[in-house]
């Protein structure tokens, strides 16, 4: 049964209900952030609806009039009660609203190719060119994490990151895919062949333009290799390989070891790493 309140299509109902159920799906195909605030506020109305159903139950009723109409009548009252008491600014479905924010991790896409924003359902809203970025490199990623503990989910969600998924890869100037999916650039210890390119660094927070050379492999498996052993090996990155068990955690120590100059670095990484989780648990 719809309650005529403001808000979900104006006539808006319990989620339990089948036709608002349907309507709440849809809207989260339209927008996802709408229906995670109309989630958070239907989980509060059926909290406010159980509280004052427990108050009224544990009142002492007469007796004299407790008949099923007016159970039937008191129930009505209290659901449009915790349909008018729903939403109130600092209220309950803020609080639900970012739990539920904090478990479906991705974001729009940006200059860096972070993944888009969640919906209700994030696996179900990934593109064909994320899962299958996932798919193309878990291989890879599984082989050099049993050689080094770097989940394979962190390190694809990095290699996501860094190409737009696979959409911004770096090229030689032939054109040739250097298959270098992490950014990592040419410094004077390395030996092998050599990808420049216009990038963007941050100089004291703000973008600029800058010609800078990348290391080039002969395979994405060669990559990630070489990334791994980085990671692994470089007293640089120590606190990176004791904070595995994080996303948050792991891309926050490679912000600060200084692995990108981009001050949002690890909130964006952290995002791209979840999507990628979400995508290969839901493959396995």
């Amino acid at each position: 049964m719809a309650i005529s309140t403001v808000g979900f299509a104006s006539q808006r109902g319990l989620a339990a209900d089948a036709t608002s159920l349907n309507s709440l799906n849809a809207l989260a195909g339209k927008d996802s952030r709408a229906a995670l605030k109309e989630t958070a506020k239907q989980f509060e109305s059926l909290f406010m609806q159980e509280l004052l159903k427990s108050m009224r139950d544990a009142s002492m009723k007469s007796g004299l009039m407790d008949n099923e109409a007016t159970g039937l009548g008191t129930d009505l009252l209290d659901q449009q009660w915790s349909q008018l008491m729903t939403g109130m600014p600092g209220g309950l479905g803020e609080m639900i609203e970012r739990q539920l924010s904090q478990q479906t991790t991705s974001t729009r896409p940006d200059a860096a190719g972070a993944a888009p924003r969640a919906g209700v359902a994030q696996v179900s809203q990934a593109t064909p060119t994320q899962a299958g970025f996932v798919a193309q490199h878990s291989q890879a990623a599984l082989a050099v994490s049993r050689e080094t503990g770097i989940p394979a989910a962190f390190m694809i969600g990095q290699a996501a990151h860094e190409t737009g998924w696979g959409r911004s890869e770096i090229r030689a100037a032939d054109g040739g895919n250097a298959h270098n999916l992490f950014g990592i650039k040419a410094g004077a210890g390395w030996k092998g062949k050599v990808a420049e390119i216009t990038t963007t660094e941050y100089v004291d927070g703000v973008a600029r333009k800058v010609t800078a050379k990348f290391r080039a492999y002969d395979s994405y498996a060669d990559s990630f290799r070489d990334y791994a052993r980085m990671i692994s090996q470089s007293p640089r990155y120590a606190q990176v390989m004791d904070n595995l068990h994080s996303s948050g955690a792991f891309a926050q120590q490679l912000q600060n070891a200084g692995y990108a100059t981009d001050p949002q670095y690890a909130s964006k990484l952290s995002r791209v790493i979840n999507t990628a989780l979400s995508l290969q648990r839901a493959t396995a």
